[in-house]
């Protein structure tokens, strides 16, 4: 896969791209109902012997268009969804920036630079998708925007339980702690990815040490709590409970939560390590307790609780 970063700036006619059916939008999560729309230019493509190209925008567009916003927490930080398109299939990967310049464009200039100018042959978006300054342009006015130039197919909502699939009810199910349902509508498992440091080594002292992740992106994190969780290194799958929270036992104040992974049966040095840490389940809340030794008590009841949900020894 080829990625290919853009700005309002640097369109040029030089990009000697192949011709593509490019999906559009910005695809917080890559969930079902994105899926559905990528699939579907995928297949388009193959039926048209075109590439695949995904069209996104970085940064959230919240960043640039709310006042005092400096940044966006994502499900899928830009590297994870490229690491995720790339397993799909895609060929081209455009990533636009997105400044005051690109939001102060018309739509017919967004269509002619981004859409003309990149080569495109199809268009494929979901039904409220929107383009443009103020998002005047939608996926109805296309056709007059195009002018012929390329064909459009439109992806109808995505609904589970009859509700939308969306970015945001995810949003909502991870401010819950849902992570079984936000699985389901992922479509696999809701993950982070980190480097583990060295933390107050406080867990080893009482039997359950701890990977440390110092996380790379700016994730939109679960509900702050104890979880069943898995994580892949030197090719085996490991099985664990991570604690994301601040710690009240211990530290009166933190300004953000921390990671903490405890991997059964785990005996390697993890430090300078990446590690992709996998959510499968909440087990419970955190909470301040009374020292040491009443920690290591509900410790040895977590994972208890956490090896039996994983039907392990």
């Amino acid at each position: 896969m080829k990625t290919v970063r853009l700005s309002r700036d640097s369109i040029t006619e030089e990009l000697n791209l192949d011709p593509s059916v490019t999906a559009v939008g910005f695809f917080d999560g890559i969930h079902k109902g994105h899926q559905k729309v990528i699939q579907t230019a995928k297949d388009k493509a193959d039926e048209l012997e075109l590439k695949c190209a995904v069209m996104t925008f970085d940064p959230h567009p919240s960043v640039v268009l709310k006042k005092g916003k400096q940044q966006a927490y994502y499900i899928t930080p830009l590297s994870q969804k490229e690491q995720l398109l790339e397993e799909i299939g895609v060929d081209y990967f455009f990533v636009v920036t997105f400044d005051t310049s690109l939001a102060n464009l018309s739509p017919q200039q967004f269509v002619d630079d981004f859409f003309v100018r990149l080569n495109v042959s199809h268009v494929v978006a979901g039904f409220d998708f929107s383009y443009g300054h103020m998002g005047k342009g939608n996926m109805s006015d296309l056709p007059e925007y195009g002018r012929g130039r390329f064909g459009q197919t439109v992806i109808s909502k995505v609904e589970k339980d009859e509700e939308k699939v969306s970015s945001t009810r995810i949003r909502s199910l991870l401010d819950d702690g849902e992570i079984a349902e936000v699985n389901e509508l992922l479509g696999r498992r809701y993950s982070v990815k980190g480097t583990v440091v060295k933390g107050d080594q406080r867990g080893r002292t009482i039997g359950y040490p701890t990977a440390n992740i110092e996380l790379n992106e700016n994730y939109y994190l679960p509900k702050i709590g104890v979880y069943a969780v898995s994580a892949h290194f030197d090719g085996e799958l490991y099985y664990g409970m991570a604690n994301l929270g601040y710690k009240p036992t211990f530290i009166t104040q933190a300004d953000n939560p921390s990671l903490e992974v405890h991997l059964f049966d785990v005996k390697q040095d993890l430090y300078g390590r990446s590690l992709t840490v996998y959510f499968h389940q909440m087990i419970r809340d955190e909470r301040k307790f009374n020292g040491v030794e009443e920690v290591k008590q509900q410790l040895v009841k977590d994972e208890t609780h956490i090896r039996e949900f994983f039907r392990i020894g």
